[in-house]
């Protein structure tokens, strides 16, 4: 038969983590009662409220400790706003190359003043155009259009001073700026080349109408804006006629 065990009673102390209580026995017979959690001495609310944080950047003052930097274009002064354009820092000048092609344009009416601030960047545009429509002709000539345009250059300066002697004030960069910007003629006569027939006499009447042209302005540059340079008008003109006679020669041939 199955063995009886005697099973003692469970105890269930009154106020469950305070030690100062003596645990009660439970009489035998009794209805147990529920377990109740201690209170504490001093009872606060019932449900404390949250700390409530504001992120309104706008109302809250700034701190004396810290305060977060402001980012201005007006305080700063390195701003991008204040920096000039990337073609002035390349000393490129869109309006000053514009209005020196436009100058040229008219053969008969030199302005010398807007070509006293030389620049090589209107010179290097009308070269690349020069060699692109030579190369459109089945003519890669880009380094031979280079090395002329130097030699060139040092071919008028070296003969323009020798004319004027000790007055002359002729500048290496300022000779080679006005030889660039005169080549605008001989680059319509290249495109124009495209057009017209090499073996006729109107190719030829087209390339004299193009390097009286370009010797025209080129010779009135000289002249303005280099001293001494009125008394050897005949020489200087025969000089630039010789230059751009080799180019048109360059583009017939």
């Amino acid at each position: 038969m199955a063995k009886e065990f005697s099973v003692p009673p469970v105890v269930f102390p009154s106020s469950a983590g305070n030690p100062n209580v003596p645990h009660q026995r439970r009489a035998p017979g009794t209805a147990p009662q529920p377990f109740q959690p201690p209170r504490p001495s001093n009872p606060g609310p019932a449900n404390p409220p949250l700390p409530f944080m504001s992120f309104d950047i706008g109302s809250a003052p700034a701190s004396s400790s810290f305060s977060a930097p402001v980012f201005s274009s007006a305080s700063v002064p390195g701003s991008f706003e204040d920096e000039p354009p990337l073609l002035e820092e390349l000393g490129i000048n869109t309006r000053q190359i514009w209005r020196k092609t436009v100058s040229i344009l008219n053969p008969f009416r030199v302005s010398p003043s807007l070509h006293e601030d030389a620049d090589l960047s209107g010179p290097f545009l009308f070269v690349m155009a020069f060699g692109l429509f030579q190369l459109l002709a089945g003519k890669f000539h880009f380094g031979i259009i280079l090395g002329w345009v130097t030699v060139a250059t040092l071919f008028l300066y070296v003969v323009f001073n020798m004319l004027a002697g000790r007055n002359g004030n002729l500048d290496l960069y300022l000779c080679l700026s006005l030889i660039g910007y005169c080549m605008l003629p001989m680059v319509i006569f290249s495109a124009l080349s495209l057009l017209v027939p090499h073996d006729g006499v109107v190719i030829f009447l087209l390339a004299a109408v193009f390097v009286l042209w370009s010797t025209r302005v080129c010779t009135g540059f000289l002249v303005e804006l280099a001293s001494c340079g009125d008394e050897h008008r005949g020489l200087i003109a025969y000089a630039c006629w010789l230059v751009y006679m080799l180019f048109s020669l360059l583009i017939i041939f």
